[in-house]
């Protein structure tokens, strides 16, 4: 495997364990503020972003790479409100498809076919990531101010689960 796509791969490990601290915090924030569906929709955030870490990590093994882990940076945000936390979502999922696509870039440069494939799914997954932190921005926006259209629009996000990615590796 090309040492800078390696590196780049090896990186996002940790980006996506970033990404579900990060979460998990915002999770920690909605639950303070009493809106627990919200802090259940990032809760379950948090680990979509932790399986993905694993994904990524299972790849450089499969590839016979072993994983350097590195250190997980605190979340330092402190935000004004709701609409500030779902503003900072949209901003970080846009940040990470930037981090993918820099990974693909590479790969293409390399002839890595393989792991150009297999970044695929997360490319995908990466526009839904960002189509889902826009709807939930647009719908805080029309909902979030109604007291009977929060306590409805928390009520849906509550009853989000998780289910575990389906990528074959």
């Amino acid at each position: 495997m090309d040492g800078k796509v390696q590196e780049l791969l090896n990186t996002q490990i940790n980006k996506e364990f970033y990404s579900a601290y990060l979460y998990l915090d915002f999770s920690v924030y909605f639950y303070d503020q009493g809106l627990n569906g919200f802090g259940n929709w990032f809760k379950i955030q948090a680990q979509e972003e932790q399986a993905h870490a694993m994904l990524f990590l299972q790849y450089l093994q499969n590839n016979g790479v072993k994983p350097e882990l590195l250190a997980v940076d605190k979340p330092d945000k402190t935000f004004d409100g709701t609409i500030d936390v779902l503003k900072e979502t949209l901003s970080h999922e846009q940040y990470v498809t930037s981090l993918i696509n820099n990974i693909y870039d590479a790969a293409h440069n390399a002839k890595d076919y393989r792991t150009m494939q297999f970044l695929d799914w997360f490319i995908k997954e990466q526009g839904e990531e960002e189509m889902n932190a826009g709807d939930l921005i647009k719908r805080y926006e029309l909902f979030g101010n109604d007291a009977k259209g929060l306590y409805m629009l928390d009520s849906e996000l509550g009853a989000r689960t998780y289910s575990a990615p389906s990528l074959q590796l």
